[in-house]
Parts: C-alpha cells; structure tokens; sequence
C-alpha cells in the first residue's frame, strides 16, 4: 500500500474537497470530527488544524489534537486522521487518542488499517506508548482494523442507547 499520512496542504484543496463531498452524498457520518469544520475558507481551514496541534484556540474542554491526510499515490485524498497528544476525562471515555475515517469509495481496501498503522506511529513520535482507541460496537470493520493494529479490548461503554468499545494498543 502506497499510501500516506500528510499533514493537510492548501495544494490538495480540491482534493480534500471531493473526498468531503463524496462523504456527504452518502449521508454518512463525517469521522474523524475534525471533517466537519468549516472548509469555506480552505487557508483558513488549514490554518486552523495547525493552530489545533499547537494548542492555539481550543475550545474549552479540547486538548491538542494533529489531524493528518491519508493520500494514495494519485495525491487522492481517500481519509483522515486525528491524533490527541493527550486524554481528559471525556476522551478517556469515549474518544481515545485517534479516530480515523475512510471514505466511502476507499474503504475496504486496507486503508483503515493503514492510516491507523501510520498514525500509530506519529502517536508514538509524540510520546504515547500506549494508545487508546474506541469504535461503536456495530461498527465491525473498524473493531477489525483496531485488533489487527494490536488492540486489546478493555471494556465496552454504553451510553444513550449506543455501545462504545474500548481498546488499547500497545505501540512498540
């Protein structure tokens, strides 16, 4: 697999763009979170992922948190990474250290566990030895790319109705 994690670029702003759109036509959730902010002003959008992974501007509640780019060989834009340099109470929780998403037209091709894999490793570069990462438990395909990156499963949550699954992944 070809594909990598980049930290988001004005260059791949149609790019991006499409992938959000494709994502929408399928009324499908917008995950990780961070898809969902504001790309009316793309600069501006970049500029406030940057601002995200320094600290800059968080809401109150928000810890630092990098988002990154999963782009295949073809500079497609196929899904998206957000790694939390740290966890509070609420991620602990429900949330973890990274959330990962693929779009429609990519998934089921490996690169859900490729963008975990590689954001595995940022985490890692960054100081977590021990990564957190939660899936909604009908949410099979990511439980599988979670336990094929190593995760173990600690607990399963339910709140409103909804069951959260809990893993931990040791990174080497």
């Amino acid at each position: 697999m070809s594909a990598r994690l980049i930290k988001p670029t004005i260059e791949l702003e149609h790019a991006y763009l499409d992938m959000i759109k494709e994502w929408k036509a399928q009324e499908d959730k917008l995950i990780p979170w961070v898809l969902g902010f504001d790309a009316s002003d793309f600069p501006e959008l970049i500029q406030k992922l940057e601002n995200c992974s320094k600290g800059i501007g968080l809401s109150e509640g928000m810890v630092e948190h990098s988002t990154y780019w999963l782009v295949n060989e073809d500079n497609r834009v196929v899904g998206a990474v957000n790694i939390r340099h740290s966890l509070n109470e609420k991620l602990l929780h429900n949330g973890g250290h990274i959330g990962y998403g693929i779009r429609p037209s990519e998934r089921r091709k490996g690169n859900a566990s490729e963008a975990l894999r590689q954001a595995l490793n940022i985490a890692r570069s960054m100081g977590t030895y021990s990564a957190l990462v939660v899936c909604d438990k009908n949410n099979v395909g990511s439980a599988k790319t979670i336990q094929k990156n190593g995760g173990i499963l600690e607990n399963e949550i339910e709140k409103d109705g909804e069951i959260t699954q809990r893993y931990w992944i040791d990174i080497e």
